[in-house]
Formats: C-alpha cells, sequence, structure tokens
C-alpha cells in the first residue's frame, strides 16, 4: 500500500467514491463537478491547507485519505477544543475506502497506520494526531483502535450528515518517544 498525491484526474474517480453508499453515509458530500473540484481541486493547486492522497494497493486505487493540521481549520479546531485540549501543532486525518470490494479486509487500518507513519516523518513538529468520527461509524472508529489509536472523548460536534446526532468520539495517537 502507498500513498500519491492527488492530481487533477483523480477528481471523476473520488466523485464516484463519494457517490457509493457506503462513503456517501459518513462524508454526505456535494457530488457536483464544482463541489468536488471546490473541496479537491484545492489540494491539488497547493491553495487549501489539506494535503489529499490517493491510496493505492497493488498500484489499484482503493480509496482516498487527507491530512492536515487542525490549527488551519480555526472552526473546526475550537468546536473540537469543546472536548478536549488540542496541542499546537496536532493533525487530523480524513479517509475513506471508496472501492466497496475493499472493504472489510483491513485496509482502513493499514493506510491508517501507513499515514500515521508519514505524519511523524513529513511533519516533524506534530507530536499528536487527533480524529473525531460519528459514534454511528464504528468501521472506522474499530480501524481507528486497530491502527492504535485511543478513544479520549466523546461529545456533540456539527455532523456531516444531518441523518446523524451529532455524537463523536474522539481518537488520539501520540507521536512514539524518540521518534
Amino acid at each position: 500500500m502507498r500513498f500519491r498525491r492527488t492530481e487533477r484526474d483523480d477528481l471523476i474517480l473520488i466523485k464516484k467514491w463519494l457517490a457509493t453508499p457506503h462513503v456517501a453515509r459518513f462524508w454526505n458530500h456535494d457530488t457536483s463537478d464544482e463541489a468536488v473540484e471546490r473541496d479537491f481541486g484545492g489540494s491539488i493547486d497547493g491553495t487549501e491547507p489539506c494535503e489529499d492522497f490517493i491510496v493505492l494497493y497493488d498500484e489499484q486505487p482503493i480509496g482516498l485519505i487527507q491530512r492536515y493540521l487542525l490549527s488551519a481549520y480555526p472552526e473546526d479546531l475550537a468546536e473540537i477544543e469543546t472536548l478536549l485540549r488540542v496541542p499546537a501543532f496536532a493533525m487530523s486525518i480524513d479517509y475513506f475506502i471508496g472501492d466497496v470490494e475493499m472493504t472489510g479486509r483491513g485496509f482502513g487500518t493499514q493506510m491508517i497506520r501507513n499515514m500515521v507513519e508519514s505524519c511523524w516523518v513529513d511533519h516533524p513538529k506534530t507530536d499528536t494526531i487527533i480524529v473525531p468520527v460519528a459514534v454511528a461509524n464504528p468501521a472506522s472508529w474499530r480501524a481507528l483502535l486497530s491502527a492504535g489509536f485511543t478513544q479520549v472523548a466523546t461529545g456533540y460536534l456539527k455532523p456531516d450528515n444531518p441523518i446523524d446526532d451529532g455524537q463523536h468520539h474522539l481518537f488520539r495517537i501520540d507521536r512514539p518517544s524518540g521518534r
């Protein structure tokens, strides 16, 4: 498994993945060309503080993962800080397996583990990764637990999907000492 930065040609695939029921349930994203360009094009162009990656398994794209400093998104940071203190250089990740045939096979856990290692290497000031996940999404939070994260809080955050009640678990992993 490896990551490569998203390219403009990937927007068609991202749009397709966002429309699949298992992704749409928790990402609840507008899949119009304009919305996909707006929300993923900035990472490609370097105008958005988030880094988006296509996840490749045997060189085939299976999903998307993104990472970002929580401080780059002040409104999200303020909301998370209602539930726990966030260190200055804390990062977060968002992810999905786009190909439904690849779900339930441990790829999510591996993808998360690999991205955590990449964050430690590429962002030396980052010592913590905090990930909020809807309580209603046990596949996601189980993958985080399997990847070494610890659940550190539960509470209300504005839901991505209006059918959710806003209850989120927050997961945290800290840089191992000596890394």
